[in-house]
């Protein structure tokens, strides 16, 4: 138990900063890498026993857990890099699985990030991470051609409401950590 209570010590260092705003993008972006692992066990239990596409996920997981690392040098930067990989993650995850999965749906919680944590000083940048989410949509909606594994339609239906419930999860906590702040400067 004590190794344990001293991963999570470092954990928590890990995410630490002096800027809220940065301490936050790094608790979604670790929460985020920390629940990549469980991806292909849900599409498992939700969608297909075929999980093998579910592994290019994890091409993420590594930029989700420098996303500290990058902002403790560059905390613009380190904010910026939270919503970029997760459209990169999108990009990839539609490319793979097909549109028909809904996992394009993530670009919501990725605009919805980069809408709200960058400083008012800061809107410029914010607004073009949000925009760049909805031209990704826009832009390639219908053009990532056959996914690695083609699945049958009930199971695009349930990959679809398996994506649609987790976004929706995502944006939840994104909408807590910010109350989180926003409770704290009010």
């Amino acid at each position: 138990m004590v190794w344990l209570r001293s991963a999570w010590k470092k954990i928590v260092a890990y995410a630490a900063h002096d800027d809220p705003l940065v301490a936050s993008c790094n608790l979604i972006a670790l929460v985020v890498a920390a629940n990549q692992p469980f991806y292909p066990l849900y599409v498992c239990f939700a969608v297909s026993e075929h999980i093998a596409p579910t592994y290019f996920t994890f091409l993420s997981t590594p930029l989700f857990l420098a996303v500290p690392a990058v902002a403790r040098h560059w905390p613009t930067v380190g904010r910026a890099l939270l919503p970029l990989t997760g459209m990169a993650n999108t990009i990839l995850s539609a490319k793979v699985f097909g549109q028909a999965s809904g996992v394009e749906i993530f670009l919501f919680p990725c605009a919805l990030i980069a809408a709200a944590f960058f400083r008012s000083s800061e809107r410029l940048i914010g607004l073009s991470l949000s925009g760049l989410a909805l031209a990704i949509y826009l832009g390639l909606h219908g053009r990532y051609g056959a996914p690695v594994h083609l699945y049958a339609a009930p199971e695009y239906e349930a990959f679809a409401n398996l994506n649609a419930i987790s976004a929706g999860m995502l944006t939840v906590f994104v909408g807590l950590v910010l109350s989180g702040l926003l409770s704290r400067n009010g």
